[in-house]
């Protein structure tokens, strides 16, 4: 075995690593969405971002679920060129050569795409980046046929390699786990029905209530309006745990909001340095987002915006709020009402800077701050409310 086979291997078992973690990353945030991933270490090195933004899929695949594909073939084809005859070798090297070439055109779009549009880094994804250019240096050196020779080759190792039993089979299996993977994976706009989550247990409640009963309380200058529990949220229409909360959450609100005795508010608290200067620009629609359901309020189409928004969360750009915000919400002139809407946008924010708000989204129920690896899944939301209610009495 020579140093660029040690190498070819070494690279693609790294990144074949980095891409079943990022794949079990991706899976995690669709599923679970309390879920904070160990690469979130700020808002400019954030794997989330990544994942759930519009660059972590590509025709409804994740992009990481691809790497995994990509890496395996690398490292099958490395094993021909190791122990293969030398005309499969030969060929192994080529499409060895090829594949990096594609790869490497994949991640300058995704590196272009976090560097410069997201503005983070994804720590996994860094690491296939990392590993596809080493891949597509060492390849390079090691080509034995021309490009030009490798699609008539390429039809000859497809009749070699359907009259080999041992090598179908694992082209077979490759092609079954590839597809079984990408129908398993949950889709973008999935979310876990609150109905399906299981109510707790005495002890979780007795813990939750412990754990109530020693957090900070802080005076919020929201009125409650004759309310026993003031909910406040402050979110990002581009934040990933926005839209999980906004539908994991919907059916308990609407169990307390009928009542009166719950009032609900959310503030928005954009990603976007237009109009919040104290947060990372990092989402590039979200000031027009907010701004789009704030015109909304006056046609009385805001909640039916709001969910346009949401359910189209990773293809948002400022041009399609601006459609959005006409074709549902029945905005006729947004840019002539943006400058005003915005105001009201930037009060929210400048109050989110005052109250120190770090994370999308963060609750506030009756003072008592919700956010970050403290967000709940509903069933336990719905006990925290039972509890201020409590408290209220």
């Amino acid at each position: 075995m020579t140093l660029r086979q040690k190498l070819l291997l070494a690279f693609g078992i790294l990144g074949l690593a980095a891409s079943t973690m990022s794949s079990y990353v991706h899976y995690r945030l669709l599923t679970d969405p309390s879920y904070t991933s160990f690469c979130d270490v700020s808002s400019t090195m954030n794997c989330t971002q990544a994942y759930l933004s519009r660059y972590g899929t590509f025709w409804g695949v994740p992009v990481a679920l691809a790497g995994v594909l990509y890496f395996v073939l690398i490292l099958l084809l490395t094993l021909v060129d190791l122990r293969g005859k030398p005309q499969a070798r030969d060929s192994a090297a080529g499409y060895i050569f090829l594949l990096s070439i594609i790869g490497l055109a994949a991640v300058m779009y995704l590196g272009w795409a976090s560097f410069f549009q997201l503005h983070s880094v994804c720590l996994f994804c860094a690491t296939t980046y990392v590993a596809v250019i080493a891949i597509f240096v060492m390849s390079g050196g090691a080509l034995r046929v021309p490009l030009s020779a490798l699609p008539s080759r390429a039809v000859d190792d497809a009749g070699t390699l359907a009259r080999s039993p041992i090598a179908l089979v694992v082209v077979l299996l490759l092609l079954g786990g590839v597809g079984a993977a990408i129908g398993w994976f949950p889709r973008e706009s999935a979310a876990v029905a609150a109905e399906a989550v299981p109510p707790l247990t005495d002890e979780q409640r007795a813990a939750l209530e412990k754990w109530w009963n020693v957090q900070k309380k802080i005076d919020l200058p929201i009125p409650n309006d004759g309310a026993k529990v003031l909910i406040v949220k402050f979110s990002d229409y581009m934040c990933p745990a926005c839209r999980q909360t906004y539908e994991w959450y919907k059916p308990v609100l609407g169990k307390y909001l009928t009542g009166g005795q719950v009032r609900y508010v959310v503030k928005h608290y954009p990603l976007e340095a237009e109009c919040n200067p104290s947060a990372p620009n990092n989402h590039y629609a979200s000031c027009e987002a907010a701004a789009a359901v704030v015109m909304a309020r006056s046609k009385g189409t805001a909640e039916k915006l709001e969910q346009w928004i949401f359910s189209n969360q990773l293809t948002l750009t400022p041009d399609s709020v601006k459609r959005a915000a006409k074709d549902v919400g029945g905005v006729q002139d947004f840019d002539e009402q943006y400058q005003t809407a915005l105001q009201e946008v930037k009060a929210d924010a400048s109050l989110g800077a005052t109250l120190k708000v770090g994370h999308t989204p963060t609750f506030y129920i009756n003072g008592r701050e919700l956010t970050g690896t403290t967000l709940t899944p509903p069933q336990y939301f719905d006990y925290l409310i039972e509890l201020a209610l409590k408290d209220a009495k």
